[in-house]
């Protein structure tokens, strides 16, 4: 049996697979809300980059899982240590380098950056007395968009939400806006000084609506907080806006095999990411930061060009190919591409639905963005499971999908593809099942809402009625839009009738406008 990775076997590791930097000289200067793959395979990589390249060790990381111990379980045994295999391609901005395996083109790291692991829910005090920390000056977060547990379409934080009532009146907080305010409250009374809070989660003005749901939480009747919390928070907190982008699917048990074999000891927690990373910050910090630029960050004035480019194009092509992959009885986002017509799909909602739509950065070149994401999306190095993509839709789609459709249609415009996009997210759920039959278990949070609504509708606009009563997906706006309603019902009606792969291969090869 081979011996696990940590600090008692990092001298066995491969040169090329050791980390950029001694994981013993590094102490402790940001707390990370989020302890899953997307983290470990993005900001910590950067993190190590940049210690690596300025020599300053004042950064290191605190993960902090949310809703298991076992991500910081299986790291707090390997001090902290985990690999990321870099599979396939070229590498590219934030590219770890590291051993590779024989001819496959994939290379693995092993990452120091990671100098703790809590559990949240069990470790209250030790969370908010490291928020209170002075030499903490960076707190981030990737808790997915439901971790913010706000409405969608106002952005408002729920007062009726018994999780976050339960942080406002003073237990140790289990929410991730309850750990942010508490964690500042504790900071005020130490004296500790400002401290900038990153999120690095896929959502519209991610900074200022952190700021805003900070802001109401504390300002709650309800709420316990000291008096002059929210005066301290506007003057010392900083929210910089981000936009993160690194395809991380799920590590399968091949791939840790495959880790095992590379750099000679057992790891239970590494990751599997592509070679492109890309991270866009805005520069409002309130204090000490790493040099994330000298690790191939942007750090820019406006964030938002990046972040809508991103999110529509990227992330709002890949739920497309989810959803409908799903219904189609694909197993990955590259199998999807090979279906008749999903290509073509795709590119369409890339060059006639999300083009039209947006502010581009300086520079860019759309085209060669496109064939960059199709690209991504392809790769067969890194199979992306549809279902992974497409869980919480509810969350998801708003951000990926929905501004596309609002501008498309303010512009006399009706977006096919992304309303068929949607449609097969609502189908998934109503019928539960895939087009061959079998069982579609699609996770969301607002699944069982949704399924009471739609279980006695019998016909395609029925769902369609039902589904735009959650105003906090679709907003008021766009569920009294009757042209709205009436492509969505039409979608919902072919994917119902004919299934995904005919819909998509017969809008394909019409053409979707």
């Amino acid at each position: 049996m081979q011996q696990r990775l940590s600090l008692a076997t990092y001298d066995r590791l491969p040169g090329a697979a050791r980390p950029l930097v001694d994981p013993r000289a590094l102490s402790v200067g940001i707390v990370h809300l989020g302890l899953g793959a997307f983290h470990r395979a993005h900001q910590a990589v950067y993190t190590e980059v940049a210690a690596h390249a300025t020599g300053d060790r004042r950064w290191g990381i605190c993960g902090v899982s949310q809703r298991s111990p076992a991500a910081a379980d299986a790291l707090s045994a390997q001090d902290g240590l985990y690999s990321v295999l870099v599979a396939g391609g070229t590498p590219g901005t934030g590219d770890l380098g590291g051993a590779g395996g024989p001819g496959d083109g994939n290379q693995v790291r092993v990452v120091a950056s990671l100098r703790r692991a809590l559990f949240a829910r069990s470790s209250g005090p030790e969370l908010l007395a490291l928020m209170a920390d002075p030499a903490v000056q960076v707190v981030t977060l990737t808790v997915t968009e439901k971790g913010y547990r706000h409405n969608l379409a106002t952005g408002e934080l729920p007062a009726a939400d018994p999780e976050l009532a339960a942080d406002a009146a003073g237990r140790p907080p289990q929410t991730v806006v309850g750990q942010l305010a508490r964690g500042m409250e504790a900071r005020r009374r130490a004296g500790s000084g400002p401290l900038t809070v990153v999120p690095c989660d896929n959502l519209t003005g991610n900074g200022p609506l952190l700021k805003s749901l900070v802001g109401q939480f504390i300002s709650w009747p309800s709420g316990r907080f000291d008096a002059g919390l929210a005066d301290w928070v506007a003057a010392n907190v900083r929210f910089p806006a981000t936009m993160v982008d690194r395809i991380v699917p799920a590590t399968t048990p091949e791939r840790r095999d495959e880790v095992a074999r590379l750099i000679g000891l057992w790891d239970e927690a590494p990751v599997v990411t592509e070679p492109f990373s890309q991270w866009v910050i805005e520069d409002i910090f309130a204090a000490g930061r790493p040099a994330w630029e000298q690790a191939g960050a942007q750090i820019v004035a406006d964030v938002r060009p990046f972040e809508t480019l991103k999110l529509r194009a990227l992330n709002g092509t890949h739920s497309t190919l989810a959803h409908l992959g799903a219904l189609a009885g694909c197993e990955t986002i590259a199998d999807a591409l090979d279906m008749p017509g999903f290509e073509a799909l795709a590119r369409s909602l890339l060059d006639d639905e999300v083009r039209p739509t947006l502010a581009l950065p300086p520079g860019t070149d759309f085209a060669r963005y496109r064939e960059t994401v199709l690209a991504r999306f392809a790769n067969r190095a890194l199979p992306y499971r549809c279902l992974q993509v497409a869980m919480d839709g509810s969350q998801k789609l708003p951000q990926r999908l929905l501004g596309t459709v609002r501008d498309r249609l303010a512009a006399g415009a009706l977006p096919r593809v992304a309303v068929l996009a949607i449609a097969a997210w609502l189908r998934a759920i109503w019928a539960g099942q895939d087009d061959l039959g079998r069982d579609l278990e699609v996770s969301d949070p607002l699944r069982a809402a949704l399924s009471q609504a739609t279980a006695q509708a019998t016909e395609p606009a029925a769902v369609v009625s039902q589904a735009l009563q959650l105003r906090q997906v679709f907003g008021a706006d766009l569920a009294e839009d009757e042209r709205f309603r009436q492509a969505l019902a039409e979608a919902l009606a072919d994917l119902a009738s004919h299934g995904a792969a005919a819909t998509v291969a017969a809008l394909a090869a019409n053409g979707a406008h």
